[in-house]
């Protein structure tokens, strides 16, 4: 007996030996509350301080009578880290019929006091007493049920001032709506507790809610920009959903882009022709740097390059093909008249001696062949630049006029704008590339190119994009940037839509006709900024500083995409096969340009 009792201490000693042994060897072993715990906390009277980011807790006290759908939109859409609890607690309803019933007997009592002392009706105690009738007559018929509701939201900031600041902001964003909130002042640990994801509330500040209101406290909402018909633009971010759009149902099709240097501006807008183009729109691009080449070899488009030494020419004295109701004495007065604003691009700015001659001297270089505004010019031979040249040696004081234009014609400039025009539009994709143009025949030969395209479009209606990449040069002189406001303003009418791109925001906003052409553009696109123009861009487009924060921090491809009045972040994503089309890098477009050739000498 001793034995066997001596031989079951020994054994419980050793189990004690070994559960202790065990129990400082599992204190040895990092486990995965060791993984996420803050490595330091600091608890103030107003926040807390969590490995060195200082966070601070708010909680709804009081709502106001009515709240309206998603009124916690602006809340959680918020640019801003930040952690949002709600705690919904059911209550029984026979409990509630009670309180009520009795809470309609104080009003009814205060109400009849008030009638038998002769006091003026008070409106607050009849809406309370409306209000609650209609809550017990809604629980009694169990179309609603009641709850005590909690709501606790807890920002974050790199340091005490920039708390502050967030919490200035949240704080009038929501009283705005007539939301009091509250800090969890002395309480700063419960409160960052409770909206940690662990289901405890520790605070406790409830509101009572039935159904209705609940309801419009749903926390899954965020901004969408989409709509049933047209292509993909790229991803919402703030929600992974899908930005659809149809540009040519909106009040008009235009767009702009705005974007620093390799920010993926003609990256996003290639993307958009070639999804366009699969819905049978037709694309005509100016491309100042030959980026929209390899697409229009791709998709079997017609490249064309504008310069000195090219086949293409266009003759900036083409009438358009008249439309219905239109008079030829219409048709050429327009034509003299962008025809005057070419030459002020050509020969600097008239005085205004010069621009009557230069006037009179258009209208006879028309003349001069047989065209005149009272009679059928169909058919007729159309006049060249030397035409005009000719004219003007014939006029008493336009010498000047004569020799400054000589340089387009039998000068260094001459051939591009001296002869018949010789190119076709018919292809479903026309890129016109102006790269080897030199700078100062640049917005002038795209100010011809548009007034060609301008005939084209007008004279036959079809579903349309027109491109025009770094529009900032027309925004350097008066009349181009005039010439482009009216091609925007006028677009619609004709089923085209003009998307504008550039790089230089402040030059072209700088223009008294930049920010029209962004107030007539329904849908605009922001990729990343630089610091020297955020300022700019985001007076213009109204933006908050969390958006510009986005704008100045956003990866390549990523931005802020408008439509209309939504608005949302963005991430424009593409296939492989689509990138290989479209990308702009010069690394990739030269591994590609290899890979083409090595498939071609194998196939040889």
């Amino acid at each position: 007996m001793r034995l066997f009792s001596s031989k079951k201490g020994a054994e419980a000693t050793v189990g004690r030996e070994i559960l202790a042994a065990e129990k400082a060897f599992r204190r040895g072993i990092t486990s995965l509350l060791d993984l996420i715990a803050p490595s330091a906390m600091q608890i103030e009277s107003t926040h807390v301080q969590v490995s060195g980011k200082y966070a601070r807790t708010f909680f709804v006290l009081t709502y106001p009578r009515f709240l309206s759908s998603n009124w916690i939109s602006p809340l959680i859409n918020l640019d801003q880290p930040m952690d949002i609890s709600m705690f919904i607690y059911p209550m029984e309803t026979d409990i509630v019929m009670k309180k009520l019933r009795d809470k309609v007997g104080q009003i009814q009592a205060q109400i009849s006091m008030n009638q038998d002392k002769g006091t003026v009706r008070d409106p607050m105690l009849e809406t309370a007493y409306q209000d609650v009738e209609e809550l017990r007559d809604r629980l009694q018929q169990g179309t609603e049920r009641y709850f005590r509701f909690a709501l606790y939201y807890t920002i974050y900031a790199n340091d005490l001032k920039s708390l502050d600041k967030i919490s200035a902001n949240v704080e009038s964003l929501l009283s705005s709506k007539l939301i009091v909130t509250k800090r969890a002042i002395l309480q700063a640990e419960q409160g960052f507790n409770s909206t940690l994801p662990l289901g405890s509330d520790e605070l406790a500040v409830m509101s009572n809610m039935n159904t209705g209101p609940l309801s419009t406290t749903f926390p899954f909402i965020s901004a969408e920009v989409t709509s049933n018909d047209g292509i993909l633009y790229g991803i919402n971010r703030h929600n992974n959903s899908l930005v659809l759009f149809d540009r040519f149902q909106m009040e008009n099709a235009n767009s702009v882009v705005f974007a620093k240097s390799g920010a993926g501006k003609s990256y996003g807008v290639k993307l958009e022709i070639l999804r366009s183009m699969m819905i049978g729109t037709d694309v005509i691009a100016i491309d100042p740097e030959n980026e929209y080449k390899h697409l229009a070899e791709a998709v079997g488009g017609s490249f064309l390059n504008v310069s000195l030494n090219s086949n293409s020419r266009i003759n900036p004295f083409d009438l358009p093909k008249g439309i219905e109701g239109e008079q030829p004495e219409d048709i050429l007065r327009s034509a003299v008249i962008n025809l005057m604003g070419l030459m002020g691009l050509m020969l600097g700015k008239l005085d205004p001696t010069e621009e009557a001659i230069m006037d009179r001297a258009l209208w006879e270089t028309y003349a001069a062949h047989d065209i005149l505004p009272t009679s059928d010019f169909t058919g007729k031979e159309i006049p060249t630049m030397q035409d005009l040249v000719s004219v003007l040696a014939g006029i008493e004081g336009a010498d000047s006029l004569a020799q400054r234009l000589g340089k387009y014609v039998t000068g260094t400039f001459a051939g591009i704008f001296n002869q018949s025009t010789n190119i076709n539009m018919s292809n479903q994709l026309v890129v016109f590339s102006v790269r080897d143009l030199e700078d100062s025949l640049r917005p002038i030969a795209i100010y011809v190119i548009l007034q060609y395209i301008w005939n084209e479009v007008r004279s036959t209606l079809k579903k349309r994009i027109l491109v025009i990449d770094e529009a900032w040069w027309m925004m350097q002189h008066e009349d181009s940037a005039r010439f482009l406001f009216g091609l925007v303003k006028r677009a619609r009418k004709y089923y085209l839509g003009v998307t504008t791109i550039t790089q230089d925001v402040s030059d072209f906003l700088a223009s008294p006709y930049g920010k029209p052409v962004v107030t007539n553009s329904s849908i605009q696109m922001l990729l990343k900024q630089s610091p020297a123009s955020i300022d700019v861009v985001a007076q213009t487009f109204f933006l908050t500083e969390g958006e510009k924060y986005l704008l100045l921090e956003s990866e390549v491809g990523e931005g802020i995409f408008f439509a209309g009045l939504k608005h949302a972040a963005i991430r424009i994503v593409a296939s492989y096969t689509e990138d290989q089309i479209i990308t702009t890098d010069p690394k990739q477009r030269l591994e590609i340009e290899k890979a083409k050739q090595q498939l071609e000498e194998e196939g040889g």
